[in-house]
């Protein structure tokens, strides 16, 4: 079985989460293949302080919030769709510190990280709003961690990127140009991690 997380770094429940599920729901039509949905609104994430607690230690964050359970919950997919909002021509605060909390990982057991892949998407208010520079900044964030990444189809790219409107859900519908390039995207995504999946198991049977 292959596991597909989608991640909504966004503050709110709108337009990225409708976005990311909607990659979700057509990766979970593929044979074999289950989803799962993560969203960052109303978590606790403290940022990442490089105290070196955990190099020195070799133990997970000394902070006690949600990040510990959502790394566990994070760590048992495959592959993943990870969206943005876009604010300020970047990704949001919470992803960002999403992504600096897992610093353990990828310094002390970074083989958990290093066979998954990564796709990017973000979601602006409006048509040419920083979504490209938002899906760069996701995309170094993944690589950071040692991950591989997933480009995007024509018109998308380096990933998927919508125009919201600021109709929250309802983008889903109106921007059918921007859609087209996320759903290509998870498209991608899943086909790829089914093919590395398979790869893997080859490999383990031929050794």
């Amino acid at each position: 079985m292959l596991k597909v997380v989608g991640l909504s770094g966004s503050p709110r429940h709108g337009a990225t989460e409708a976005v990311i599920q909607a990659g979700l729901q057509l990766m979970a039509k593929y044979p074999g293949v289950e989803t799962d949905y993560i969203s960052l609104a109303g978590k606790q994430i403290r940022p990442c302080e490089g105290c070196d607690y955990c190099k020195k230690n070799h133990c997970d964050c000394i902070f006690r919030d949600d990040m510990p359970a959502l790394t566990e919950r994070f760590l048992q997919a495959d592959a993943y769709l990870i969206g943005t909002p876009v604010y300020v021509h970047a990704i949001t605060p919470q992803l960002m510190a999403f992504f600096s909390r897992l610093r353990p990982v990828s310094a002390l057991t970074p083989e958990r990280l290093c066979s998954k892949l990564g796709a990017a998407v973000a979601v602006g208010g409006t048509r040419n709003g920083g979504e490209e520079a938002a899906d760069t900044i996701l995309i170094h964030m993944m690589m950071s961690r040692g991950m591989n990444i997933v480009s995007g189809e024509s018109r998308g790219y380096i990933g998927g990127k919508v125009w919201s409107q600021d109709k929250k859900e309802l983008c889903r519908e109106d921007d059918a140009l921007g859609m087209e390039t996320v759903l290509g995207l998870s498209r991608k995504l899943v086909e790829t991690a089914l093919i590395y999946q398979r790869g893997k198991l080859l490999s383990a049977a031929n050794q």
